[in-house]
């Protein structure tokens, strides 16, 4: 990880009532927002979801029991469908997905096409077919899944991108249309979310959602 000086003109932050004394030497060991690399990224050690973009850290929201129920329930059909036709392979977060230059996200499942996993190379992936991101509660990780990461994910060429949101229980299907996405449908519960990538896969909105209220 690279060497991070104290500045010398900075003041250290005053304590608060909340935080009467911050490790704030501790933050100093680490890169300043804007200028993390991605070797500083895979160096850090923390049990939290975190995602780079641009140089600069998001720790994301830590996963609720709906959040992983669905992930769950939308791995075990989208798996199933991809094994019974010897697609690729189907996985889920944490898994590392390069977007750019110091630019990495975390998909909560990725389905990356048999020809793809050839040509790729390292310990993660570069590239996918079909990344889904369940939206967390919090008008952060609205932004981040509807804006930022449709962005990005358009710029990695991803082909397709689900955006299943528990708040509105409904699952935005976005296809490539060039160098931006378009939206293929936006689903309802009582339908079925298809894709246009994967011919004859599709997922019962009603049942994903109701998968997140297994515990109450």
């Amino acid at each position: 990880m690279a060497t991070v000086t104290k500045p010398r003109s900075k003041p250290s932050p005053q304590p608060t009532a909340s935080c009467p004394n911050p490790a704030w030497e501790v933050a100093l060991l680490f890169p300043s927002q804007g200028t993390w690399t991605e070797d500083d990224y895979f160096a850090l050690d923390t049990n939290r979801l975190v995602e780079l973009v641009d140089g600069r850290l998001e720790v994301l929201p830590m996963p609720t029991f709906p959040h992983q129920f669905i992930a769950r329930f939308l791995f075990r059909i989208l798996e199933s469908f991809v094994n019974s036709r010897r697609l690729g392979e189907v996985l889920f977060a944490p898994l590392p997905t390069r977007i750019r230059e110091n630019t990495i996200r975390e998909p909560d499942l990725i389905y990356i096409a048999a020809k793809r996993l050839k040509r790729m190379r390292g310990k993660y992936p570069t590239g996918a077919d079909l990344v889904m991101e369940i939206v967390s509660e919090g008008t952060d990780s609205h932004e981040r899944d509807y804006k930022e990461k449709r962005k990005d994910y358009a710029q990695l060429r991803i082909p397709e991108y689900w955006i299943v949101d528990p708040q509105t229980e409904r699952i935005t299907v976005l296809t490539l249309q060039g160098k931006r996405y378009r939206v293929h449908g936006k689903f309802a519960p009582g339908e079925q979310a298809t894709s246009l990538l994967l011919k004859g896969f599709s997922v019962d909105v009603s049942a994903a959602f109701e998968a997140g209220r297994q515990v109450s």
